[in-house]
């Protein structure tokens, strides 16, 4: 077996690192790109991490919208799905059109949507995915709401029927919500098994949880955004057998990173599923180039 090249310790090691791997870049399935007046807001939470989370949270790629693109070239992504998210009513459908149009006019970006329950839901995601929308986002945790609720059924038909992915933020991490935890979300799948479900954050901190729940339901999928990082370790570790369960849904785990919002550098997330791949000789190279690149691109349609 070709050994795997040593995992990069930093930003500037990544290129060389997938050079090394054969890679032509990355494909990064969970991203955020936002308004300026929805990210400043963000921000502003992450600044107030320590009175919300009780830890800092410094975003590490503070920049602007064309620093945050270029830098995201320099580390070798190709392409990328920017998510957005409402929190409340009414902001669903207008977030969906800008994000519709940042994916068209943004290389290497793919036109996303989100969803929230309302009764125009169906109808704006509908035109989203009839305008070329390649990934929906679904934050539960944020928005508050029930997945399960009634007006937001005809929609997971819809992305199950399209096989659209939807990245659903449905886990505990990092803060419990009214209606987070996999078992709500699976009540969803029960009734919409066909649908391409990526949990974000592999379901963090219910691991196990989304693993079973990967291995019941062949669509479904795991992101690693902020998965094993030193940061979260700390508070949501991964399990012992980790890289041993990820082989038999070697093809269905892939890349995400939270960029810009991680705090820390990018390095360190692909450095730990460079770990992942290393702890298991039935992962190593074809693992990461699936993760990294193959399993992610396929979801997107590239």
């Amino acid at each position: 077996m070709t050994p795997q090249p040593d995992e990069p310790s930093c930003d500037e090691r990544v290129r060389p690192w997938l050079d090394e791997l054969g890679l032509p870049g990355l494909v990064d399935i969970h991203t955020h790109f936002l308004p300026q007046r929805v990210l400043d807001k963000v921000w502003a939470y992450f600044d107030a991490a320590g009175t919300h989370y009780g830890m800092d949270w410094p975003v590490h790629y503070r920049y602007d919208e064309s620093t945050r693109l270029r830098v995201l070239g320099e580390l070798g992504v190709t392409a990328f799905a920017p998510l957005v998210y409402p929190h409340k009513p009414g902001m669903a459908g207008w977030l969906t059109d800008w994000a519709v149009e940042f994916g068209r006019r943004t290389p290497g970006a793919v036109p996303t949507a989100t969803m929230y329950p309302e009764p125009d839901v169906a109808d704006y995601l509908a035109g989203a995915l009839d305008a070329g929308a390649r990934c929906v986002k679904v934050h539960i945790q944020v928005g508050g709401f029930d997945p399960r609720d009634p007006l937001l059924d005809k929609a997971w038909g819809m992305l199950a029927e399209s096989a659209v992915p939807v990245v659903v933020h449905c886990g505990h991490g990092p803060l419990p919500g009214e209606h987070t935890g996999l078992d709500v979300f699976a009540e969803v799948l029960r009734r919409h098994p066909r649908l391409v479900a990526v949990l974000a954050h592999a379901g963090m901190p219910e691991y196990d949880v989304a693993l079973r729940l990967a291995e019941r339901y062949p669509r479904v999928h795991l992101d690693t955004t902020m998965v094993g990082a030193d940061f979260t370790e700390r508070f949501a570790p991964l399990p012992p057998d980790w890289s041993s369960r990820l082989v038999g849904l070697a093809d269905r785990v892939v890349l995400g990173s939270d960029f810009p919002n991680i705090p820390y550098p990018y390095a360190e997330q692909l450095a730990a599923i460079a770990g992942w791949a290393a702890a298991d000789d039935r992962l190593g190279r074809d693992f990461l180039r699936s993760v990294l690149h193959d399993a992610p691109a396929r979801l997107l349609g590239l």
